[in-house]
């Protein structure tokens, strides 16, 4: 099996109900960070991470996903007198090849996953949630590409959170911890007590072709096929590790999680960071 890992794949069927009724009209992948989708920042830690090749499923309602990412002449044209604008316009799918697929009916996370099998063959593939974003200098997509050179395997991208949470995760049950590779015996979902440790699953995985045989030998329950089964599944069989990874992460499918997201990123922004940074200081100070 190949250590490099070229594929991506990025489910987008969730209704999105906590940010309704935004999220009617709008999925909530391509709801933005101040004035670029979710979608786009994720898209661009992918690339950072080596892949050229994005496949992106698509539920009932998320066209509008396929008009951002696909070139749009027309309003190249109408932009011609603003290079600075056509630039970015153009540069939205200038790294990669973005295909898509289509998830007919919300079948649950594991059937997702089969839309992609013919887009990533035989191959190792990267597969990344919709709504979460995660910003650090060095992005996730290569954190796990490395461990999957080092290791090849499933991989599990974590981070600890503090154990109050734990019950909002899938928490990893450790065998060994060496450095921020954590070998596991098992995992608990959403823990109500006792959580085995504090490392959750975060929406960043390495997928191996196995993965496809494990989610057709996962029963279908109340009209979804988990892919966290088919992951568990493999667990047991020793062939899943997780890796921790660097990097702040935000839920974007959290109103919390995106507003944090939208402070942070503005604050960081050269042409908005001073103006805001003053409005937030009259916020706190009641002025």
């Amino acid at each position: 099996m190949t250590t490099r890992i070229r594929k991506a794949v990025i489910p987008c069927g969730g209704m999105g109900t906590r940010f309704f009724p935004a999220t009617k009209a709008i999925p909530k992948e391509i709801m933005p960070v101040i004035d670029t989708p979710v979608l786009s920042h994720i898209v661009d830690e992918l690339i950072a991470g080596g892949i050229d090749q994005i496949y992106i499923i698509l539920g009932e309602g998320k066209q509008a996903i396929k008009e951002y990412f696909v070139p749009n002449p027309r309003l190249e044209k109408q932009l011609a007198h603003k290079p600075e604008v056509l630039e970015t316009l153009r540069n939205i799918t200038k790294n990669a090849e973005i295909r898509f697929g289509l998830q007919k009916v919300p079948r649950g996370s594991g059937d997702a996953i089969m839309c992609a099998r013919e887009f990533t063959g035989d191959e190792p593939f990267i597969m990344a949630n919709g709504d979460d974003l995660i910003v650090s200098d060095v992005s996730a997509a290569k954190q796990l590409c490395d461990a999957y050179a080092k290791q090849p395997a499933l991989v599990l991208g974590v981070q600890q959170v503090p154990e109050t949470e734990t019950y909002k995760y899938g928490i990893v049950d450790p065998k060994s911890i060496d450095g921020r590779f954590v070998w596991c015996k098992g995992m608990v979902e959403k823990p109500k007590q006792n959580p085995p440790s504090r490392y959750a699953a975060i929406g960043r995985y390495v997928l191996t072709p196995e993965i496809y045989e494990r989610i057709e030998q996962v029963p279908e329950v109340n009209g979804e096929v988990s892919l966290t089964d088919a992951i568990y599944a493999m667990i047991k069989d020793g062939k899943v590790y997780a890796y921790e990874l660097e990097g702040r992460r935000y839920d974007m499918g959290d109103k919390f999680g995106a507003l944090t997201a939208t402070v942070d990123f503005a604050l960081k922004r050269p042409d908005l960071k001073d103006k805001f940074a003053e409005y937030l200081k009259s916020v706190v100070n009641g002025k």
